[in-house]
């Protein structure tokens, strides 16, 4: 158990004052058994004309805002305190009919299911298929939790690449370069696994990054991606392909999703001339109360990882 504070600032910068509308923000975690909210506090600037809250179509909390007059910045600090509790890779208490893949999911869980398992990008060679079918040993089965950490690791050796720009490189060709930004990267573990016919979605978070990690992690000092499969007797449970974790280990939580553009952490509109946007700068700072496990100081980043 440890208790972490992130501190998440994000700031648009405009030649001139701009117009600026409705923003919707996904900053506050969600709160379960192995993380519990202690304390948050969103600043803004300039200061709103109007701040609520909703829980969206998969539970998470969106903070909507707006504007009355205009700016030459927009900036957005979100400072969170939380519980968070790691969970034991192999800690899986597995349904004894999921232990080996391929199994069935129950009827009754099927309808809330199928939209997480249906393919969102077209596979017309089934190359991503092929791909994900390697974890299945010659045999047709193998046993469900290893088939998920050896596609974890696997993707874990592609190499990571920071993108500013919008939006998500496209399955095949992250397979094909062997490399991608963490939300690529768990993009293509997402299919790969909806091609077996099981359950994946989407998750949008932190990257704890500790002083005692054996290995450097990648996408920390910006948000993170990774990836939640649906598993019998265990539930969603997560896996980051960029860092090879099987796990919530250093994972903070913020948003799921069965789609990336439904987990944007902001999401918003402004007027003016194209040419007034100067950009963006995200900056994710991470601390660990326990003296011992302090985290390694993060650098700014540009745009999301």
């Amino acid at each position: 158990m440890s208790v972490l504070n992130v501190r998440h600032i994000t700031t648009y910068r405009y030649k001139q004052a701009v117009a600026l509308g409705e923003h919707r923000l996904m900053f506050r975690p969600r709160d379960s058994w192995d993380q519990r909210l202690l304390e948050a506090k969103l600043d803004i600037a300039p200061h709103p004309s109007s701040v609520r809250w909703v829980h969206d179509v998969f539970g998470n909390c969106v903070t909507v805002v707006q504007f009355a007059r205009r700016a030459k910045e927009l900036r957005f600090e979100s400072t969170i305190r939380l519980d968070h509790s790691p969970i034991p890779p192999l800690d899986f208490p597995i349904a004894a009919h999921a232990l080996t893949y391929p199994f069935s999911y129950d009827a009754e869980e099927m309808p809330d299911l199928l939209r997480s398992i249906e393919r969102q990008y077209v596979d017309r060679d089934h190359e991503v298929y092929d791909w994900a079918r390697q974890f299945v040993s010659g045999a047709g089965s193998v046993r469900t939790h290893d088939l998920l950490a050896a596609m974890t690791h696997k993707i874990r050796d592609f190499t990571y690449v920071s993108r500013a720009e919008m939006g998500i490189q496209d399955p095949l060709t992250t397979l094909k370069r062997r490399s991608g930004s963490c939300r690529d990267l768990a993009i293509l573990m997402i299919e790969a696994v909806r091609s077996l016919g099981l359950a994946a979605r989407f998750v949008s978070g932190y990257l704890h990054i500790p002083a005692r990690a054996s290995q450097a992690y990648a996408g920390g000092g910006s948000t993170h991606a990774w990836v939640q499969v649906y598993i019998p007797g265990a539930g969603w449970m997560e896996f980051d392909p960029t860092n090879g974790i099987v796990g919530n280990r250093d994972l903070i939580r913020v948003a799921v999703a069965r789609d990336p553009i439904q987990a944007v952490p902001i999401w918003g509109t402004w007027s003016g001339f194209p040419s007034d946007s100067l950009g963006l700068t995200v900056a994710v700072h991470i601390t660990c109360e326990s003296p011992e496990d302090t985290v390694r100081t993060s650098a700014d980043a540009r745009g999301a990882a």
